[in-house]
């Protein structure tokens, strides 16, 4: 249905600007004499003229183009509107009239702006036919392209899913080192989790209060590993009017301030702030800066890479990625913007 409606404006735009032609000259000298009789003589002298130009043009336009020259029947397309051509420069000049000499040179001129002009009617329909083929092409690879960033996606969220499981899963194992009663109860916030990630997850964009809910479920599993030196700020704003935002965008982030700013021998803080500004989103975390040893293997930094792309995928040209490793901490922010 669409491609008939752009077709349909096609045509009535070419079709207007032929009937304009014909008839702005008359109007023309209409407007200037008032003359009515030599007003109708322009009118049809002038439509005998642009008769056939019209009807080769949208031959070319309608037929040859499509079936000869984009069917890469090139010479029969030339050959046909060679034909096309001189029949009507000789069905206005044939026979040629006997003129003086003085005079044999402006005809040949006449004749020569005749097949010129010709020509470029036959030029021009090529050029739109072109014109609509290329938009068409571009079209179609935007299309492509947007098929083949979904599908991306898709598989960068699926597998997001097993490595979210994976280092959960050892979160929770430190814990039954430490109290088990507790590790109990985080194993039904685990339940939790892992449901918003199988089931609320699958869709293309999700609420925003579910996934303040999700961080901050996933949060406090994470609080459970740290003693008293460790200080937590969390700071969630739900968003005065409905917004929706990529499921599980900044839990990779979340993982990574626990896992690189919280050491048990040390003074630690991690510090987590969402809230909406106008139209956007704003997500802050910042960590004290405690990196583990190269043979600590805990994650593998699929997650932010993970990240990155999505946003690339999700968010083309919306979105602010900003981090800076400051004196003692490690700062991340990313800006969603227009995000209802």
């Amino acid at each position: 249905m669409r491609l008939a409606r752009k077709d349909y404006i096609l045509m009535l735009i070419q079709t207007t600007a032929w009937i304009s032609l014909w008839l702005i000259p008359p109007l023309i000298n209409f407007l200037v004499s008032f003359d009515q009789k030599s007003t109708f003589d322009i009118l049809k002298g002038n439509g005998e003229f642009l008769a056939p130009l019209a009807l080769i043009y949208f031959l070319n336009y309608f037929l040859l183009v499509p079936s000869l020259l984009l069917g890469r029947s090139r010479k029969w397309f030339w050959g046909v509107n060679l034909v096309l051509v001189i029949s009507n420069v000789c069905r206005i000049f044939y026979p040629l009239p006997v003129l003086p000499d003085t005079m044999r040179a402006g005809l040949y001129m006449g004749v020569f702006a005749v097949l010129l002009m010709n020509a470029l009617v036959v030029v021009s329909a090529v050029g739109a036919r072109y014109a609509i083929r290329w938009n068409e092409m571009q079209i179609t690879l935007k299309e492509e392209k947007q098929r083949n960033a979904e599908a991306e996606l898709a598989w960068l969220k699926n597998q997001l899913n097993p490595h979210f499981l994976f280092n959960t899963l050892n979160n929770i194992s430190s814990l039954v080192q430490i109290d088990q009663d507790t590790a109990q109860e985080s194993i039904g916030q685990l339940s939790d989790l892992l449901r918003y990630t199988l089931y609320e997850s699958n869709h293309e964009l999700v609420p925003v209060e579910g996934e303040i809910e999700f961080m901050s479920n996933y949060i406090e599993l994470m609080r459970l590993r740290c003693n008293e030196l460790a200080t937590v700020e969390v700071d969630l704003q739900v968003p005065p009017k409905p917004m929706r935002i990529v499921p599980l965008l900044f839990i990779s982030l979340i993982e990574n301030a626990f896992k690189h700013g919280v050491n048990s021998r040390k003074s630690s803080f991690v510090r987590i702030r969402f809230k909406a500004e106008g139209d956007d989103l704003v997500f802050t975390c910042e960590n004290s800066d405690h990196p583990k040893p190269d043979v600590n293997r805990s994650g593998s930094g699929i997650g932010l890479e993970n990240l990155r792309r999505r946003l690339d995928l999700a968010y083309p040209g919306r979105y602010r990625y900003d981090q800076e490793l400051r004196e003692n901490s490690y700062f991340v922010q990313i800006t969603l913007r227009d995000c209802l």
